[in-house]
């Protein structure tokens, strides 16, 4: 339309409206601004008034640019938690699977002693009741600790044989 046009004309006038979502403008799009409001704009016919059709038509005005410009980025600085230090892992002792003989009235004594345990609180397992003497024997001056060994009978090694 032209600013020359009829006044029958007049009575179809266009009314420009932003759309309903704006969108942060692009770097390319700010550098054209009247082709970004141009495509950004959309007419809407009018409808017709008897105050429009008496009115001559006047200039059309230039649509106001609808553009949101996005907040400048703050620059994020990525930190790492403070972690405190964990004391070093204690290495567990290899473990060795062994085997022997023992006479039959000593191993009733270690049954003996894994129910005195629990009865005292605190229930024990075979071969922590061995471990514990073995730390005691060690305790022991030598003199003790010979006393000791004297007091035990030598047996025969290796495995039993079958008696039938």
């Amino acid at each position: 339309m032209t600013a020359q046009a009829t006044p029958v004309k007049a009575t179809l006038e266009t009314k420009v409206v932003a759309p309903q979502s704006v969108k942060a403008v692009a770097p390319k799009a700010a550098a054209k601004p009247r082709a970004a409001a141009k495509k950004a704009a959309i007419k809407v016919p009018a409808k017709p008034t008897a105050k429009a059709a008496a009115k001559p038509l006047a200039p059309k005005a230039k649509p106001v640019k609808a553009t949101k410009v996005a907040a400048p980025k703050k620059a994020v600085v990525a930190t790492k938690p403070v972690k405190a230090e964990k004391p070093a892992k204690v290495k567990k002792p290899k473990l060795v699977r062994d085997s022997f003989t023992i006479p039959k009235d000593e191993y009733e004594v270690i049954d003996a002693l894994k129910m005195r345990g629990g009865k005292l609180g605190q229930p024990v397992k075979k071969s922590e009741l061995l471990r514990a003497g073995i730390k005691a024997l060690a305790a022991m001056s030598d003199i003790q600790f010979k006393a000791a060994l004297i007091k035990v009978p030598t047996i025969k090694t290796g495995r039993p044989t079958n008696a039938k």
